[in-house]
């Protein structure tokens, strides 16, 4: 599999957007998450992602030229409007902005409606932790692709969470989830390359499993909640989908993607996102906080393992591992996803990077 240093990879995502009119500092901010995910081995959020932009930049669909502004705020709180932008730089100055006032007041939220999908949800959650405080980031999608428990419609997308805390050591504890058996970027990067889905990813229209990758997107089919069946628990992916549009939308505003007005929006999405920052120094030393995570992600991993091949790890330690790989070999990309991105490139008279 081709692949290409941090640096290249993470300029040819930015030179993309910027082609497309965005502004420099907005694509420098915007290729700075999903570098951040291709780095860490979320490839579901990043250069992948570049290729359905592009589908909903042809289409009208997000406001390359995307003006965000505050619609209100407190010394709590502050509501964004995302201009019908991709949702990166909007929401790195939503969590900056959280991460400020909960510097002065011991905790804060941001909202934002009005917006495009963001990347990846724990690239925003770190930043909290990075401060020292603790991060919870929800966000909307566009895409209905799963139906309720014991339902055959779809009403909700894959509408992740992303929970971060600081530890002693360098990197935190991140979990990064999709409300979902796995999130759609992983699904679309099946399709990129030809593969078929696992079993209990998807189903039919009539409840059976798929392993079509494109089921969901254009058969009628459905991603499966958390759980995969309601014998497997699916309602707890089904309520935690829920909270995330309870939180995300209806506290932000944003169209709920449940209504029929879902999609007519000027740019046909409405996306929202929810930024969530605590101190831990509102309850205790925070040395002392960060001391007692530290020991319990410890223990964890010290849990005797049924294969010794196979250690316990926490959250965040897959990702850790991948980035600290990538930046000395160069973040892999399939070929057929490079052969999508390196067309959207031509198209637009960009220099290629990737080799």
């Amino acid at each position: 599999m081709p692949a290409a240093p941090y640096a290249a990879h993470r300029k040819q995502i930015a030179t993309i957007l910027m082609s497309l009119g965005m502004n420099q500092d907005f694509a420098d901010q915007t290729a700075e998450v999903l570098a951040w995910a291709d780095l860490h081995g979320i490839d579901s959020h990043g250069l992948s992602c570049l290729a359905v932009y592009y589908d909903r930049w042809k289409k009208g669909r997000v406001n390359m030229d995307a003006k965000p502004w505050v619609v209100q705020e407190s010394p709590v709180s502050t509501l964004f409007n995302g201009d019908g932008g991709l949702g990166h730089p909007v929401s790195i100055r939503a969590m900056r902005v959280a991460i400020e006032k909960a510097q002065k007041t011991g905790m804060a939220i941001s909202s934002v409606r009005n917006s495009v999908h963001f990347g990846a949800c724990g690239f925003y959650a770190k930043m909290a932790a990075d401060q020292g405080f603790l991060g919870i980031v929800t966000t909307t999608t566009s895409n209905k692709q799963v139906a309720p428990t014991r339902g055959k419609q779809a009403q909700f997308g894959t509408d992740p969470i992303a929970f971060c805390a600081p530890c002693l050591e360098k990197q935190p504890f991140l979990l990064d989830m999709a409300t979902t058996t796995a999130a759609s970027g992983k699904i679309r990067n099946k399709h990129h390359e030809g593969l078929k889905l696992p079993q209990g990813w998807a189903t039919t229209k009539d409840g059976e499993p798929s392993d079509d990758p494109l089921v969901a997107a254009e058969k009628g089919g459905f991603l499966t909640s958390l759980g995969g069946t309601e014998e497997g628990s699916s309602y707890k992916g089904y309520g935690l989908a829920a909270m995330v549009n309870i939180l995300s939308a209806c506290l932000s505003g944003s169209t709920l993607i449940t209504s029929p007005m879902h999609m007519k929006q000027p740019f046909g999405q409405d996306i929202g996102h929810f930024f969530m920052v605590i101190d831990p120094g509102l309850f205790r030393d925070p040395v002392e906080f960060r001391t007692d995570v530290s020991s319990l992600c410890n223990t964890l991993r010290e849990t005797t393992p049924i294969d010794p091949k196979r250690p316990v790890l926490v959250a965040g330690d897959p990702e850790w591992k991948a980035a600290e790989q990538r930046l000395a070999d160069g973040i892999p990309v399939g070929e057929g996803l490079l052969a999508k991105v390196r067309k959207i490139a031509e198209e637009n008279n960009v220099p290629w990077l990737l080799g």
